[in-house]
């Protein structure tokens, strides 16, 4: 009756970030950190599941002397929210909803 709700991507801050990259070509781990209001602590173990699902891609490098994390959303990443959101709409729409 109602699709089943992707469990990684039901998490409120994987959700966000799902949200941010789904909107930008890539986003930077400040920029994330700063839209979601995370600590970099958590904020990091949520990127690492993300990635470790393949549903974005992660790269680290420097900007001159400053280490800098980027973070891509994959082909698979993007599927899986189109996904999700449809699934909420199921939701939402429920067809035996009573008005």
């Amino acid at each position: 009756m109602f699709d089943k709700l992707d469990p990684l991507l039901h998490s409120e801050l994987r959700l966000a970030v799902m949200s941010i990259l789904i909107n930008v070509e890539e986003a930077d781990f400040t920029y994330i950190r700063e839209q979601t209001g995370a600590t970099a602590g958590n904020l990091s173990v949520q990127i690492d599941k993300l990635q470790q699902a393949d549903y974005i891609e992660v790269s680290k490098g420097f900007e001159g002397k400053r280490p800098k994390t980027t973070c891509r959303i994959t082909a698979k990443g993007f599927r899986a929210f189109e996904g999700y959101v449809d699934a909420l709409k199921g939701y939402i729409q429920y067809p035996g909803k009573k008005e």
